[in-house]
């Protein structure tokens, strides 16, 4: 059993629990707060939100214990809140809400954004609150609640930001960006000075550094940049470093077959004599299997070391399609001791429909991408460091692994917090 000490609508409240036990699960079955409801219980559908330390946030799949010593307000919570007293009312006037069950979760992600946000349209509204799902108002009430309280923001008194660094929990609100406290990586994985070596692409004619020694099963730390919604499209980029030569790099790259290999779950057929090639995807989120077949083209730069890949396809059995374009572009740096090492930037548009695109949501495309990139940056270090005899990961894309990821990533970043603050 671990001990905690939290701080639940304004009451401090010590427990003895098992380390497995969810904040969601605390809040309802011991503390008997309700109103905090479980609906899918993967951290999807937001009927379990509630704050904490000021941040709004996941319950369902954050561990009580990590969020010892900090201040949870549940929807009970906001009795006396004015700008949540608006929105209530808001609510009822627009008919915002059938059988509730979303409707606590749904304020308190309301409420968050209102205050962090004003004059955003409909569609925008929508998007801002995509991290809440509701089973039968179709939200058209939800969103005139909303924009008829964000109307009114400037004669508002709007509660003030939360002053917390860290952040405990999954959470679609502000800031869900890593924070800065991580320690920094080790030099020949992360390399940090690379920013400042832009003029080294500019020595043309100078003969290029020696290659980097190579590490069987090192791992590649892939950077992947905020998720946003552009003409209709999910774009997002991500950046990997792979301690090989920019040429030899490109010779692989070029290659779609080889890329294919390395890429966990695609699969593709012989090149079409018109230059196109078809080939499909394999994911299987949560009870949805899905692969998307289809095809595409391939477009290659080989001055500017970039290529572009686009296509489309769907799914029969779950009725889903897919369009997107990924672009790459090759740039050479030097690394640790002087070495070539290439770059790799990456970016990713694609617009999904069907049942899959309810996990479109931001928190959980920036994990499925990140463990993706991951992977892949992976495989292709292993077929530049032993062609013949590369070990390539297959990666399943399940949605199991990536709550498990997520869910991981949050409760490190709490105990973190939890000891650093205690020390």
């Amino acid at each position: 059993m671990t001990a905690i000490t939290l701080t639940v609508n304004g009451q401090s409240v010590s427990a003895e629990i098992t380390p497995r036990t969810h904040l969601a699960d605390f809040l309802r079955e011991h503390l008997l707060l309700t109103g905090t409801h479980i609906g899918c219980e993967h951290g999807i559908c937001g009927a379990c939100t509630v704050e904490i330390d000021g941040e709004i946030a996941r319950s369902c799949i954050t561990y009580a214990a990590g969020c010892d010593g900090a201040e949870i307000r549940t929807i009970e919570g906001f009795d006396d809140d004015k700008l949540m007293a608006r929105l209530r009312q808001a609510f009822s006037e627009a008919h915002a809400l059938q059988c509730g069950y979303c409707t606590p979760g749904m304020l308190i992600a309301a409420r968050d954004l209102i205050r962090r946000k004003g004059g955003l349209s409909g569609a925008q509204i929508r998007t801002e609150m995509s991290g809440n799902l509701c089973r039968c108002t179709g939200y058209v009430g939800i969103v005139e609640a909303m924009a008829r309280v964000m109307a009114e923001r400037a004669t508002l008194d709007l509660p003030s930001a939360s002053v917390r660094g860290a952040r405990l929990g999954p959470a679609p609100g502000p800031a869900s960006s890593t924070t800065g406290n991580a320690k920094p990586a080790a030099p020949h994985r992360s390399l940090a000075a690379s920013a400042n070596v832009g003029s080294a692409s500019a020595r043309g004619t100078q003969s290029p550094p020696p290659v980097a020694p190579t590490t069987k099963g090192r791992r590649i730390k892939v950077e992947v940049g905020s998720v946003e919604e552009v003409a209709g499209k999910t774009r997002l980029t991500q950046s990997f470093v792979l301690e090989h030569p920019r040429d030899a790099v490109w010779q692989l790259m070029a290659d779609a077959q080889a890329v294919a290999t390395c890429m966990p779950g695609m699969k593709l057929d012989a090149p079409l004599p018109d230059g196109r090639v078809t080939g499909r995807m394999e994911i299987a989120l949560g009870p949805i299997k899905a692969s998307f077949a289809g095809e595409g083209t391939i477009a290659s730069f080989p001055a500017e070391y970039r290529q572009v890949i686009s296509g489309k396809g769907g799914d029969r059995k779950s009725s889903s399609s897919a369009a997107g374009e990924v672009a790459y572009r090759l740039r050479r740096e030097t690394g640790p001791s002087g070495v070539e090492v290439t770059r790799v930037d990456v970016e990713l548009g694609y617009s999904l429909t069907g049942p899959l695109a309810q996990f479109s949501r931001s928190n959980m495309v920036r994990a499925l991408v990140s463990r993706i990139g991951e992977s892949f940056a992976q495989n292709l270090d292993a077929k530049l460091s032993t062609p013949e005899d590369a070990e390539i990961l297959s990666a399943p894309l399940s949605m199991g692994s990536l709550i498990w990821r997520v869910a991981f990533d949050r409760l490190r970043t709490g105990v973190t917090r939890v000891f650093g603050r205690k020390s």
